[in-house]
């Protein structure tokens, strides 16, 4: 089972993101998108993978939440943001191998 949060709102993003303490991946999508269709099963994946470790994973739909894919100035989509502490740190744009994210997200788990 995913560890996935969706996020649906403004105040929800603010609460699970913005107020997490920790490492979070945040993926901009919509569901009309191919790509971010494949992209899914990697960050469920990874969700159940890091399951109990200080890394919190969310979804955000850029058609329902335009606000937040503005504010995050989302280029295109599958757009995957990768933040510590409430900072960015990293971004990714379009589909990586699930290895490819697992590099991105360890280093940040032994700051």
């Amino acid at each position: 089972m995913s560890n996935v949060i969706y996020i649906n709102w403004v105040e929800q993003f603010k609460k699970e993101v913005l107020e997490y303490n920790g490492v979070v991946l945040a993926d901009f999508r919509a569901e009309r998108c191919g790509p971010c269709r494949m992209l899914g099963p990697i960050i469920d994946e990874l969700s159940m993978d890091y399951a109990g470790k200080n890394v919190k994973f969310v979804k955000i739909n850029v058609d329902e939440n335009p606000d937040l894919a503005w504010s995050f100035q989302i280029p295109s989509i599958p757009a995957v943001f990768l933040l510590n502490a409430w900072k960015p740190v990293d971004s990714i744009v379009w589909v990586r191998p699930k290895q490819f994210y697992q590099e991105k997200i360890d280093p940040l788990l032994t700051q």
